[in-house]
């Protein structure tokens, strides 16, 4: 039986092979029904260089049809950070921003699709990318800036991927067409090698042997100053952090922020505040109970004069009190009023009455104890069946029965930045970073990279900029200072005039190291709140009081063109100002709209253009958020700016002790007896504040009370508004390198504290000062290096 899919046989052809006519004849068909010949007609031959040409293109047809296709996928930046982490940083030491990760993740997710990950594609590019992003000199920031340099490589390897893979040949020929690339290695910690990677175990390849004066030749004629190096970060873009209590770390909140979230936010926002300063309880010496320790539980003493090797402070859950009546103990909550207005401490696992009827603060008249802080409070329970509020709840969870007798309150001791970080400083001269414990040194707060990531190459790079005298290069030729004025009244003539002289004060001499970085104005910048429905307080007069401004830079064309103009609002500027009326505002707020700044803005354009300077050096404009970041050399230096009558606040909410107001004597005879309290709590420096005047008292009162709650606003939510997803923008932790608290009802001061520098400009012309013709503000100088800049209130005549 004859295969019903097989081709039958046919009799030979009574034509010749060579006939074109019978060829034409026969048609031809795929299908064995259609009887297809056993003897298939032989194509004509083709001419050689048609043969040629038809096995170029058969080959080429072949090869794609062989080589799979790449179907794109949809990457995020968060799931390619590791393998972007793993292949710029640690391979290539390189910090990758955001933006760049954005565009990477897009790249590798169209090019390399989805065998990213299981077959290495990814990695493979990103190191190629690396690669050529060091050949052109770029730095150590992966990021696309102004001159577009990241879409610039992506573009040129775009025509070199093939099947999710870099065709080593068309890159090479890509290479050899561009070789205008420049190679700068002199601020790359390790210069890119022509070598295979093999060759670098014998470390001479990745030395920097380059000359040092010809280094900080080509520093000092790349970069004159450190304005390349400053970033300044709205509240909203910060990454928005929380501490993890399983993983015992700090990491990013996945989704989008809203300023209407679920009521779940509300609630993680004071539990995340309370997780920070419980770990860094935690990590101070104070709390760790020693190997060695003995048979007595550790606890508060009054009785001895320090804390022995051998005890250890313990903090006692509000919960665990229940059944232990008559017991000392330690407790660590929030301060908060109940329905019936009683003081009462609130930690995660419940909340009890306080009885402050003998407490003491540590240290005396040192902080502000107000409801909405977190404190450390000392002394003993009393379970008596009081207080025991139904409206709260009672038992674990609420509040529990009887009262807490406090004998001692103080604030949680403040962390310093280094410590924070986990790292510290060598002795040499290059100021290199090494790790002296566990820290959150690979976190990045601020979206600049993260401290042990970045940090070593930014603080050699300041160093370089800013050397000890003993350097060679004259710290007298680089700009460093930084002007911050406060309460810019713009609406008044003769903070105009005021203005005026501070600008003149710069531009007196010729010698353009007298220039400042950056000139920061802080609100509020009318007297009223604006848009409010007032009379004199509308759009249109309030886009002319900033016109008035435009105008008076303008007489400084050669200050405005090289310097970073910031603008921080208050409570009576736009739009909050419209439905406030100059109350306090939901904290952080928008900057300031550009509808009416824009005066401005066409003033700086026209002076860069007037002077001609170049494109990394022209002066801009910054419209801030409120509160903001300044970042100094990636995460070396961090300023934080904030305006808020802050100290009035604390002054009215603050709890006031009735042990403080008996006689002073008794009062002087129990502080004696808390040093063990005192080395505890993060106290003030020893020293006799006799000697101090009024306004550096009421910096360091404020100054203690900031740094030790590590928060911009540590009241309840009907005292100052916050946005809940916005919340981690306030946070105070890990302590910044300096912090302008723009404060009206305060004295202008400058105090330094556990390492953070606290400034307040005050008001630029104070009360009365309109006659006088005085007017104040405050210049920071950012070249201190590691110790850190120092702020110094300036005043001037007009």
């Amino acid at each position: 039986m004859e295969d019903p899919v097989s081709t039958p046989r046919l009799p030979p052809p009574a034509f010749k092979p060579g006939t074109t006519s019978a060829a034409k004849e026969q048609t031809f068909s795929s299908s064995p029904g259609f009887g297809t010949p056993a003897y298939p007609i032989k194509p004509r031959t083709a001419p050689p260089l048609r043969q040629a040409f038809a096995a170029a293109q058969n080959q080429t047809t072949n090869t794609s049809e062989s080589s799979p296709s790449v179907l794109p996928i949809l990457l995020p930046p968060q799931t390619l950070r590791p393998v972007a982490f793993r292949t710029l940083t640690k391979k290539h030491n390189l910090t990758l921003t955001s933006s760049g990760l954005g565009l990477l993740s897009t790249f590798v997710g169209k090019f390399c699709g989805s065998g990213w990950r299981e077959e290495g594609l990814a990695e493979r590019v990103l190191d190629e990318i690396a690669k050529q992003w060091k050949r052109q000199g770029a730095g150590i920031i992966v990021e696309d800036g102004p001159d577009k340099k990241l879409t610039a490589i992506l573009k040129m390897l775009e025509q070199c991927m093939s099947a999710g893979r870099l065709d080593t040949g068309k890159l090479s020929r890509t290479n050899s067409s561009l070789g205008s690339l420049s190679r700068t290695t002199s601020l790359e910690i390790r210069p890119e090698m022509n070598r295979d990677d093999s060759q670098t175990s014998f470390g001479i390849s990745a030395l920097d042997v380059q000359d040092e004066a010809e280094e900080n030749e080509n520093l000092e004629s790349r970069y004159p100053d450190a304005r390349p190096f400053m970033k300044v970060i709205s509240a909203f873009q910060q990454p928005r952090l929380s501490y993890s209590t399983t993983k015992k770390t700090i990491e990013t909140i996945s989704g989008e922020a809203s300023l209407l979230p679920p009521i779940q936010a509300k609630i993680a926002l004071f539990r995340n505040r309370y997780h920070l300063i419980h770990q860094r309880l935690l990590r101070n010496e104070s709390f760790q109970t020693p190997s060695f320790a003995g048979s007595r539980p550790p606890h508060l003493s009054r009785a001895g004069s320090s804390i022995t090797q051998t005890q250890a402070y313990k903090i006692t859950p509000i919960s665990n009190l229940l059944g232990r009546s008559g017991t000392d103990h330690l407790l660590l909550g929030l301060l908060a009023h109940t329905p019936a207005s009683d003081l009462a401490l609130t930690d995660l696992s419940g909340s009890v009455v306080l009885d402050i009827s003998t407490a003491r603060p540590v240290p005396r008249d040192g902080s502000y104890f107000t409801p909405g802080m977190i404190v450390l409070v000392e002394g003993t329970y009393i379970e008596d069946g009081s207080n025991n509020s139904s409206l709260s709840g009672s038992g674990v969870g609420g509040q529990i029965k009887g009262r807490f007798v406090a004998e001692n309150l103080s604030g949680p001791p403040a962390e310093r930045r280094d410590v924070t970080f986990g790292v510290g400083q060598s002795l040499s001269s290059d100021t290199v970073q090494t790790s002296v414990g566990a820290g959150f040194g690979w976190v990045d707060f601020l979206g600049v990279g993260s401290e042990k990531a970045l940090g070593p190459q930014m603080r050699r790079l300041q160093s370089r900029l800013f050397p000890s005298p003993a350097g060679s290069l004259n710290n007298e030729s680089r700009r460093s200072k930084i002007a911050i004025i406060s309460e810019c009244h713009l609406d008044s003539p003769r903070t105009l005039d005021a203005l005026r002289a501070i600008l003149a004060s710069y531009t007196a001499s010729e010698n353009r190291s007298d220039l400042p970085l950056s000139i920061i104005f802080m609100g509020n910048f009318v007297s009223a709140a604006a848009m409010a429905g007032s009379a004199k307080g509308g759009g249109v007069e309030y886009k002319e009081h900033f016109d008035a401004l435009a105008s008076l830079l303008s007489e400084f064309p050669q200050l405005i063109a090289s310097t970073t103009l910031v603008f921080v609002p208050g409570d009576n500027d736009p739009w909050a100002s419209t439905f406030s009326k100059g109350a306090a505002t939901v904290l952080p707020r928008l900057g300031l709209p550009e509808l009416l700044t824009s005066r401005i803005r066409r003033a700086v354009a026209s002076a860069n253009q007037e002077q001609g300077t170049k494109d990394g050096e022209k002066g801009e404009v910054v419209w801030a958020s409120n509160p903001a970041r300044m970042s100094l050399f990636g995460p070396t230096e961090e300023l934080v700016l904030f305006r808020d009558d802050i100290s009035s606040r604390m002054r009215r909410n603050a709890i006031n002790f009735p042990a403080l107001e008996k006689s002073k004597d008794d009062s002087a005879t129990a502080e004696g007896g808390d040093e063990a309290v005192k080395a505890a709590a993060s106290h003030l420096p020893t020293k006799d504040k006799s000697n101090l005047d009024l306004a550096t008292q009421i910096g360091r009162r404020i100054t203690k009370t900031l740094l030790d709650q590590s928060h911009l606003s540590p009241f309840p939510l009907s005292l100052r508004p916050v946005a809940w997803d916005f919340a981690s923008a306030l946070s105070l932790y890990p302590l910044p390198t300096a912090l302008v608290m723009a404060d009206a009802e305060a004295p202008p001061f400058c105090v330094t504290y556990e390492g953070c520098h606290v400034m307040n400009p005050g008001r630029v012309l104070e009360r009365g000062g309109e006659r006088r013709g005085v007017c104040r503000w405050i210049e920071y100088d950012v070249s201190g290096g590691r110790k850190g800049g120092r702020g110094v209130v300036k005043e001037g005549r007009f």
